[in-house]
């Protein structure tokens, strides 16, 4: 890893990923350059490919800092309807805490990583909810779905006029009520 004359000290991935969040939150992806982030930085634009080779590259570097940031339900025997509840209020705090990225993200699939994160846990509640094995995939992207297209309204202050009542929190809790509903009458 090369060390910047102007910094002193190498560059590292996980700084790499930060400032990228910090820049996104601040000015959103279309604000997001190599050269706006190698300014942050304080290192030559061109350090930044060898450590990442595009733009996309850094987004999906974010997105991973970000899932590691997860605050995910343990496997510990905790009633799946807990287990639910924990995994939306996680992915809740995504789209509010980094509104521009969460956006991005959701109009861009292909940085979804589908494999980590939410994915396992989200796999494991609805299995302990008694969703069949040929259903999971199905129900999970509906919920998400339905999940994603609320926290859309919330994170474009759409929600508080079509609600009226100011409360996302409380359009937020009534919407995971009816969720754990649904699969308790569905798959009880």
């Amino acid at each position: 890893m090369a060390v910047s004359a102007r910094r002193g000290q190498p560059l590292t991935i996980e700084e790499i990923n930060a400032t990228v969040l910090r820049l996104v939150d601040a000015g959103g992806v279309e604000g997001l350059s190599m050269r706006k982030l190698a300014a942050e930085l304080n290192v030559n634009p061109m350090s930044l490919y060898h450590h990442v080779e595009n733009k996309d590259a850094l987004l999906r570097g974010a997105c991973s800092a970000v899932a590691l940031g997860l605050r995910l339900p343990p496997d510990d025997g905790t009633p799946w309807q807990e287990q639910l509840h924990a995994l939306a209020h996680a992915y809740r705090s995504v789209a509010r805490s980094h509104p521009a990225l969460w956006s991005y993200v959701n109009g861009h699939p292909d940085l979804v990583e589908q494999e980590g994160g939410m994915w396992p846990v989200f796999n494991r509640v609805l299995t302990a909810a008694g969703v069949p094995a040929g259903e999971l995939v199905r129900v999970r992207t509906v919920l998400y779905t339905f999940v994603s297209g609320l926290l859309s309204a919330e994170t474009s202050g759409l929600l508080v006029e079509l609600d009226r009542t100011g409360d996302a929190d409380g359009v937020f809790e009534s919407a995971v009520a009816l969720i754990v509903s649904g699969l308790e009458v569905r798959y009880s």
